[in-house]
């Protein structure tokens, strides 16, 4: 079920919503009416998670079960067993991971690595393995299909049993209060990723309020115009040109599908976080943020500050900081930065065009660390550090988004050719998409915060009711664009559900 469907917005969440206030009209104690709302809101998650195929419910049962129980088991006096039982945990936690969403890239290899035993080539069996093709080998192999969001949720689960194991946070001993946890449905599927620490006290302590309720509609309307008004918008031109072939596009289209790609991965995965963070404020919930205007950064290490923040503090905090973070020798610093980001790669899916994505951001983090950071800082054009971090994250993205690695070198390859090619790029624009591409990079800029940040410290009683009217006009005709888009139009994908 996608926040952007119309069973969603207008079945799903009123029925949702209006459950969970009525609780609080019920003549019981407090303590219970938590109880009351944690378990409807659990019961929702679960109706929302197996609407997708309730048969990957049992998947989440799993988590679920097995961090509970883990929890308990890390948490007792003799260290030996709660480090055993930890790790116990963690391989169980990645062995379904592996299971789900590895596998069948294993299969390949193994597949194709047999084609090469047996007729030779190495160049066929090679160039299979990097397009994902499969060779029919084990005929009884027949390949999984992905879990909706185990990545997510596999990795808030295990940051609760490496958090209870450091004696971070308290053994959470309701088990309905963890499952809600693990499975809350506004960020279940496509985050943001939730360490336990940043929510356990408010799963049995949080206010509701009219303000906070008010915050959570503005914010997940202004997430859907992201999703539905430019990430659509943009992923209809940038598909049209994947899917037509990469070969002879010509520079000028290359160019218009990478700077489209780029812009819809930014506002359907910022769009989607908003749209969490936005239903967790209606329930009187608090997410920490998921993006900070990533493409305005002026080097590599400031894009991965401010892009996917959730999944970096992830992988700090239970990676990075773990093998000594930055507090080691210049060889085991570089050594942790490769590890981290292979690892960043290899989670956002089993391709080869991961694995080189996060390889090459390894490579020019562990070069800005050596001297490329220094030089950035010392340049007083600052424009050039802006075109080289956009240039990098445009190349990065090309890589993200092809299908095989030999597709993307294809393409990057299209970006230094002449011409059009055989699709002219007038062909592929509208008035529409050009409007929406030209407020696509505008609103990637902070200019909007600039903007009601100037209106406030104005003082200006009437100006700044002018503008909250206006703001909230805004969010009204937002929402009534949404909703037509998404009755007459049909394309409406999530990128990050796949991860």
């Amino acid at each position: 079920m996608l926040f952007s469907s119309m069973l969603f917005l207008w079945v799903f969440l009123p029925v949702v919503i209006a459950g969970y206030y009525l609780i609080h009209f019920l003549p019981i104690s407090k303590d219970n009416k938590i109880l009351f709302k944690n378990s409807f809101l659990l019961l929702g998650s679960l109706i929302f998670y197996g609407s997708g195929g309730f048969a990957y419910l049992a998947c989440l049962f799993f988590v679920i079960l097995v961090d509970f129980g883990a929890g308990f088991l890390v948490s007792g006096q003799d260290e030996k067993k709660n480090k055993l039982f930890l790790i116990i945990a963690i391989v169980s936690n990645l062995g379904l991971l592996f299971v789900f969403k590895y596998l069948n890239l294993f299969v390949r290899i193994f597949e194709n690595l047999i084609l090469f035993f047996q007729n030779g080539n190495f160049a066929e069996a090679f160039g299979n393995m990097l397009a994902m093709e499969r060779t029919g080998s084990f005929t009884f192999y027949k390949d999984i299909v992905l879990p909706i969001g185990i990545s997510f949720y596999i990795f808030q689960a295990i940051s609760y049993v490496v958090d209870v194991y450091r004696k971070k946070v308290p053994v959470q001993k309701s088990v309905f209060n963890f499952a809600l946890y693990v499975s809350f449905f506004p960020q279940l599927i496509a985050g943001p990723i939730v360490q336990y620490g940043d929510i356990n006290e408010q799963l049995t302590e949080r206010k509701e309020s009219v303000r906070l309720f008010s915050d959570g509609i503005t914010r997940f309307v202004f997430g859907l115009a992201k999703k539905v008004i430019i990430a659509n918008t943009m992923g209809e031109i940038a598909d049209k040109i994947w899917e037509n072939g990469v070969g002879g596009i010509g520079a000028y289209v290359a160019w218009l599908g990478a700077i489209c790609y780029t812009l819809q991965i930014y506002y359907d995965f910022s769009g989607y976080s908003d749209m969490a963070i936005g239903l967790g404020k209606m329930f009187g919930f608090q997410f920490k943020e998921n993006f900070n205007y990533p493409y305005v950064s002026l080097s590599v290490q400031e894009f991965w500050r401010r892009w996917h923040i959730s999944l970096s503090s992830w992988f700090r905090d239970y990676v990075y900081i773990p093998l000594g973070g930055s507090r080691v020798s210049q060889g085991k610093l570089y050594r942790n930065i490769f590890i981290v980001f292979l690892l960043t790669g290899v989670w956002h899916g089993a391709n080869f065009t991961f694995l080189t994505w996060g390889l090459g951001y390894a490579v020019l983090l562990i070069l800005e660390r050596m001297f490329l950071g220094d030089l950035l800082k010392k340049n007083p054009v600052k424009p050039v550090n802006w075109i080289y971090t956009m240039f990098i994250t445009i190349i990065g993205w090309i890589i993200f988004r092809s299908d095989g690695i030999m597709q993307a070198f294809t393409y990057i390859g299209q970006l230094f050719s002449r011409g059009d090619g055989m699709t002219p790029v007038v062909s592929l624009l509208s008035m529409r998409s050009v409007i929406v591409l030209a407020a696509g990079v505008i609103l990637a800029t902070p200019v909007y915060p600039a903007f009601v940040k100037f209106i406030t410290k104005q003082k200006d009683k009437d100006q700044e009711k002018a503008f909250f009217v206006t703001e909230s006009a805004l969010q009204y005709a937002f929402l009534l664009v949404c909703i037509v888009l998404l009755i007459s139009e049909t394309y409406n994908p999530f990128i990050y559900f796949q991860f």
